[in-house]
Order: structure tokens, then C-alpha cells, then sequence
């Protein structure tokens, strides 16, 4: 008997210890340091932007959004307060118009506006909009979740979703005159049709076409006593939902997308979300932010810090967004519909991307980057081109990237020829890729008085971004033993140095005759003429894949690195304003994309330390800035201002991103652990308080030069960073 209580005790105290470890796991939370309002204020500060916003301006920065997403899920389900702008969502307003179902940051999307309606006349205001009045004070948001009470209307919105469903859940102060509008007609693109129609007592379905048909189909837990619908099809219409009196319950609406069919939209629905609650919806969603988010555990650091990195980490894995239903149909680039078995994304944002948020992606959810290529390719086999987007050829550096990093279960072969066909083949995926292949150069027009908006061919980016293109390419061929091209396309990775004007000692424009075009004005920004969002400052240091060339062009370190100094020195003129670049450092613009290697380029010429302050200021000056601290400097870009955030605070930086290497600075954390996608860990420590590098040791011996290979994320390691 004493033998029994004896093991019956021991069971006790192991049960207890089981559940203290339990609870201690449970309480270290990495959710808690994300911030999903963070990009969502605007950015006001001249001193930071460069220049005074001119009168009804509000600056490119951050444009996010606060709502409910899975990692790179089909559904991002957001409040909106101003339909036409970035993602929807503008922390300075006050007015809820709707929750929306999809989202990225680039003024499109922002697709099936949902509100519920109370009290207040069913008939919307002279613009065309309902909408209620609300506070920060009474609005709340983690991943996965996103709650706000309207005022005007007196209800209390909860939100949660999946990969391809989403979960409203209403509390209507009043029990009766309950409706929820189906604002249909709206959307951040132009709607050319939609419709809603009503099944049974509870459920409705319906699309919306806006240039792609999005299907949806909802489920509510009261009974519908009416479907109104006011100009059906219309952009002026809308449909009310009057929901029938009684119940004490909150209203709930499981609603599911796709953009296949209403019948895929209901199986989405019936199978992610079925008969789960709300708080099991939500709690499910946690898990799976927790469980990534943990991938990256960090030491030391501010709070601040760590509410960065992780919000950066979270922002990073938003997009691409998943496009395939739960039976894998999806529609293709042709508008017709398939059936694969990987899940099928949306093409990358690849210019903004491909420098560092695509590596990253990979690092945390290789099986989504995986499936991001497979889906490139399926664009190619319908179209016989790898997609691009907006400027350069960059999926060839996205995909080598992963490729050489170990990502190599697609079609290999196939994806290469695809590849070829954007290098090689006009008209096609490379505009002006004839004079490029034959001149070495794409040239622009001369032009008098030319302007910010002056339309050409932004042929000095272009240039630069195709030869980074092609040695990207030749790696691949190299690896796959294709000696000839290889060494053709190595030789067209040498173009950028055709850009380079000596008397300048600047990347200036071209006439198509080669000569140098006249009216040059190394300060002044463009959209697209001879430089692409950009000026001349901040595209002539960029040859990541050849940064001795490069500094050979100035001649030598000593010429590089006095040019360096100077753009982040010479002030900016303020009455240069090109929306998009702006937040300064002299002429370096952190605030777009074409410059952001720059500030590492010291490195080249053994003067780390240089480059460390610049990063520093960027880390600790330039990100949740702004009175609440809700402020980024520019536009996230899909993940990509998110992502140089996180490499460069945990100290490794994907310089060329198409090799697979990192770039050591000093993290600023004293210790980080990560978790590999191989189920490694790599652990990186810098001892001491210092910032500037002296020792690299990995694996404790000590490196030579400032890159680590990608074996330390293949194989585990250690990287001891010794600074003073």
C-alpha cells in the first residue's frame, strides 16, 4: 500500500513538473513583441523625408495593414478607412468603411467589403459610403486576430481567419434591426460586376470581378429575414443583410474565398474553418504565428528591438499570397483554370524582393518558396516567360538564389529554359533586351527639360538590373554544366561598367549614338528616365555581384571610398520631390529599394566599421519612428523594407542575393538562435557592447573576409562576431 501511494505521489510530481514546463512554454511568447499597426501612421518629418509634403500629401511610407493573415494566406482580412490608398488602412483616420478580405500595400486588392450595420439609416452618406466613426482606444490586433468597436453603429467586430476563410464575429449592443452590408461595388481596383444571392435561411454566395473574378461563400449563425440589394452589378450598389430578431449570442460570419468557383470558396470554407469556434479559429492561428515566429529566438536587445524584429519577421511572411483552393484548383495566368499539386501563389513583388525578403522567405518556409517557383514556372509554360515584375528580370535571381541554397525540388531543366527565354528572347519578359544584347547598354532619349514624371526608358537601371540578371542566370548555368552560356552570360554581367561616365564618376544615361546625355543632373530623381524611382547617387553603387569592378571604375579604394562618403553626406535639395524616394541620408534614399545594398559597400574596401554606423542609424533611427512610434520610412513593399530590417539586426545581410552567402555586420542582439529550415541551429553571438567588427570566427575558427557560407544554415554552426 505505501509501495502504491509511493508511485502514485512520484506520477503527481511528475505530472506537476510536466505542466510547469507546459505552462513555461506557454508563457514565452513571441506573438506578444508583434505590433500589426506598425506602417499603418504617416510619416510627416522633413528632416527625415528630404522635403516638406506638399498640401494633401501623405508619403509612401509603410503602407500595411492591421488585420487578421496567416503566413502568405489567401485571406488577409482588414479594416479599411480609405479605399484607393495603400492597403486600405490609415492610422490617422477615424471612419471604418468595411473589412475587407485581401490586401498587400500597393493600392489594388482591398477585395468584399464586409460591415455590420445598426440603428443608423440603411442609405449611405453622399460619396456613396457607409461607415462608422472609431478609436484606437476601443481597437486591438495580433496575428491572426483584429478587433474594434464601431461607434456609430454600437457593435464590437472581432476578426480571425485561415489560409482561404475568414471569421467575423459581431456584438450588436442592440438585438434588433441587426444588418451587415455587403459593400460590393467597392474595392481598392475598379469593380466591373459582382453579385450576391441568398441560399437557405443563413448562407449567401457570390463574386466580384475586379479584371479577376473573386468568389465567395458565406455562412452566418442567424436566419436571414431579407436580401436587399440595390443596383445589382453596379459600382454604386450595395446588398444588406437584415438579419432576423432574437438571439443573445454574438452574430458570426464564416466566410470562404476563391478565385475558382463559389463551390471551391464553400469546400475552402467547409474544410479550414467547418464547425470550429471563433476562439479555436484564433487560437489555431497563434499557434502556427508562434511556432514560426520561434524559428528566430533572440538575447539582449531593447524591447523595442525585439517588437521590431518580429514585426519585421511577421510582415516578411505575408506575401506572396496563396492562390490555390483546398482541392488545388487555382486560375492560371491565362484566366483559366488548373489543378497542381503544390499550392499556387501570386508572382512575387520581384523588384522590391528578390534583395533579401525571397532569401529570407526561404530560410523560415523553404516549402512555400518551394511552391513560389513551381507556380513562376507554371506562369512561364503558359505564357514562355518567368513573370518579372515592374523593372529588371529578377525571378532569375529569386530562383537561383533558392536553387543554390538547397531549394531544388521543381523542375529544374525546365525552370533554366524558361530563364534563357527572358535573357535571350524579344519582344518578352526584358524590354529594350535587343539594344541591350547589342549595344551592351540601353539608352534614353535627350531630353531638354526633362521631369520627375518624363516617360523613357529608365535605361541606366535597367542596365545595372540586367546584368545583375545575368550573372544570376550564368550561376545556374554554371552549376548545370552549361559551359556556353555561362560564358555569355557572364561576359553581359559585365554591362554595368558601360553605364559608368569617368568625368562624372557617376552611372549616367546614354544616347542611342553612345554618347553621354547632355542634361545631367546627378541630384535629380526620376521614375523612369535614365533611372528607375530613383537618381543617379543612388543607383551608382550597385554591382553587387561585382563590387571589385565597380570599385575598380573609381579608381580603386581610395576613389570608392570618397564617393561613398559622399552620398551619405551631401545634403539633399528639398525642392527635389519624387514620391517614393524620400527619408534621406544625404543622397542615400533608405525609403525605396534601388540603394539598400549600399550602405554595406564599405565593406569591399576593409572599413566595416563605416558601413556598421550607417546601418546602425537605419536600424535605430528609421524604423518605428513617428509620435507613436507606428512609422516606417517607406513603403514595405511587400516585406522587403521588413526584411533588411530583420538580416541586418541579427547581422547577416544578403548582399548578392542570388549567391548563396551572407554579409557579417553586428547584430544587435548579443545573442541569436536560429532554427534552420534543415532543423539545424545556428547560433550567432557578439560578446561585448562594441559595434565594430575586429574577429569572425565560425565554428571557432576565424574567417577570412566578411561573408559566411549558407553551410550554417545547412548544417548548423556557430558564428562568434567579436566587435570593439
Amino acid at each position: 500500500m505505501k509501495l502504491r501511494i509511493k508511485n502514485l505521489s512520484l506520477m503527481l510530481i511528475v505530472l506537476l513538473a510536466s505542466f510547469n514546463v507546459s505552462k513555461g512554454q506557454k508563457t514565452k511568447s513571441f506573438t506578444k513583441y508583434v505590433n500589426t499597426f506598425i506602417g499603418t501612421a504617416p510619416l510627416t518629418d522633413s528632416a527625415i523625408l528630404g522635403y516638406n509634403l506638399p498640401k494633401g500629401w501623405r508619403s509612401w511610407a509603410g503602407l500595411t495593414f492591421p488585420g487578421s493573415s496567416m503566413p502568405n494566406a489567401m485571406v488577409q482580412l482588414s479594416p479599411i478607412t480609405e479605399y484607393g490608398s495603400g492597403a486600405g488602412y490609415e492610422y490617422e483616420d477615424n471612419m471604418i468603411y468595411g473589412f475587407t478580405h485581401t490586401n498587400k500595400g500597393h493600392w489594388n486588392l482591398c477585395n468584399i467589403p464586409i460591415l455590420p450595420v445598426s440603428g443608423k439609416s440603411t442609405t449611405p452618406d453622399q460619396d456613396g459610403k457607409f461607415g462608422s466613426h472609431f478609436s484606437h482606444k476601443k481597437e486591438s490586433s495580433a496575428p491572426g486576430f483584429y478587433q474594434v468597436y464601431l461607434d456609430d453603429y454600437d457593435v464590437n467586430v472581432s476578426l480571425t481567419s485561415t489560409l482561404r476563410s475568414g471569421y467575423h464575429k459581431y456584438e450588436y449592443k442592440n438585438k434588433t434591426g441587426r444588418k451587415i452590408l455587403f459593400d460590393l461595388g467597392k474595392a481598392n481596383n475598379r469593380v466591373g460586376n459582382w453579385k450576391i444571392e441568398q441560399i437557405g435561411n443563413t448562407d449567401l454566395q457570390g463574386f466580384q470581378n475586379v479584371g479577376e473574378v473573386i468568389y465567395f461563400y458565406a455562412k452566418l449563425n442567424n436566419n436571414i429575414e431579407k436580401l436587399e440589394k440595390q443596383e445589382e452589378g453596379s459600382r454604386k450598389g450595395f446588398a444588406m443583410v437584415h438579419l432576423a430578431d432574437g438571439g443573445k449570442e454574438p452574430v458570426e460570419l464564416k466566410i470562404g474565398l476563391s478565385f475558382v468557383s463559389t463551390e471551391n470558396a464553400k469546400e475552402n470554407l467547409e474544410k479550414e474553418i467547418g464547425t470550429k469556434s471563433f476562439n479555436q479559429i484564433r487560437n489555431e492561428g497563434t499557434q502556427t504565428w508562434e511556432t514560426i515566429l520561434s524559428s528566430i529566438q533572440v538575447k539582449g536587445g531593447t524591447e523595442k528591438q525585439k517588437q521590431m524584429l518580429y514585426s519585421s519577421l511577421y510582415r516578411s511572411l505575408l506575401w506572396p499570397a496563396l492562390r490555390s483552393d483546398v482541392n488545388g484548383e487555382y486560375t492560371d495566368a491565362k484566366k483559366k483554370p488548373g489543378k497542381a499539386d503544390f499550392n499556387y501563389y501570386t508572382e512575387p513583388s520581384l523588384w522590391d524582393t528578390y534583395r533579401n525578403k525571397d532569401v529570407l522567405l526561404g530560410l523560415i518556409s523553404p516549402k512555400v518558396a518551394l511552391d513560389v517557383i513551381k507556380s513562376m514556372k507554371d506562369v512561364g509554360d503558359k505564357t514562355g516567360f518567368i513573370p518579372t515584375f515592374f523593372h529588371g528580370d529578377h525571378g532569375a535571381s529569386s530562383i537561383v538564389g533558392a536553387y543554390l541554397r538547397g531549394i531544388d525540388n521543381f523542375d529544374v531543366e525546365g525552370t533554366y529554359k524558361l530563364l534563357l527565354r527572358n535573357a535571350n528572347v524579344s519582344p518578352g519578359a526584358r524590354p529594350h533586351l535587343e539594344e541591350y544584347i547589342q549595344k551592351g547598354y540601353i539608352s534614353d532619349p535627350d531630353i531638354a527639360n526633362p521631369h520627375v514624371e518624363t516617360k523613357a526608358n529608365a535605361g541606366v537601371s535597367k542596365t545595372l538590373e540586367y546584368s545583375y540578371d545575368d550573372y544570376s542566370l550564368a550561376q545556374m548555368a554554371k552549376k548545370l554544366g552549361d559551359t556556353t552560356n555561362y560564358g555569355i552570360l557572364m561576359a553581359r554581367s559585365k554591362n554595368f561598367k558601360n553605364m559608368f561616365d569617368p568625368s562624372t564618376r557617376f552611372m549616367r544615361g546614354r544616347l542611342p549614338n553612345g554618347d553621354w546625355i547632355k542634361n545631367f543632373n546627378p541630384q535629380y530623381p526620376y521614375y523612369e528616365y535614365m533611372y528607375r524611382e530613383a537618381n543617379a547617387w543612388q543607383v551608382s553603387f550597385f554591382a553587387p555581384h561585382d563590387m571589385p569592378g565597380l570599385i575598380e571604375l573609381y579608381g580603386g579604394p581610395v576613389g570608392f571610398e570618397s564617393k561613398l562618403d559622399s552620398l551619405f553626406t551631401v545634403p539633399w535639395n528639398p525642392k527635389y520631390i519624387a514620391r517614393n524616394v524620400e527619408t534621406m541620408i544625404g543622397q542615400y534614399c533608405h525609403g525605396n529599394q534601388p540603394d539598400h545594398e549600399a550602405p554595406f559597400a564599405y565593406h569591399f574596401i576593409g572599413k566595416p566599421e563605416k558601413s556598421q554606423k550607417i546601418i546602425d542609424k537605419i536600424l535605430n533611427e528609421l524604423y518605428g519612428i513617428g509620435p507613436e512610434g507606428l512609422a516606417l520610412s517607406g513603403m514595405d513593399d511587400a516585406g522587403e523594407m521588413s526584411a533588411w530590417y530583420v538580416l541586418s539586426s541579427l547581422g547577416l545581410y544578403t548582399f548578392s542575393a542570388t549567391d548563396p552567402e551572407y554579409l557579417v555586420t553586428a547584430p544587435l542582439f548579443d545573442e541569436v538562435i536560429w532554427k534552420t529550415n534543415t532543423n539545424k541551429t545556428l547560433t550567432i553571438k557578439k560578446p561585448g557592447k562594441g559595434r565594430g567588427i575586429t574577429v569572425i570566427k565560425v565554428n571557432g575558427v576565424e574567417n577570412k573576409g566578411y561573408f559566411v557560407s549558407h553551410d550554417l544554415f545547412k548544417n548548423g554552426g556557430n558564428l562568434e562576431i567579436i566587435t570593439k
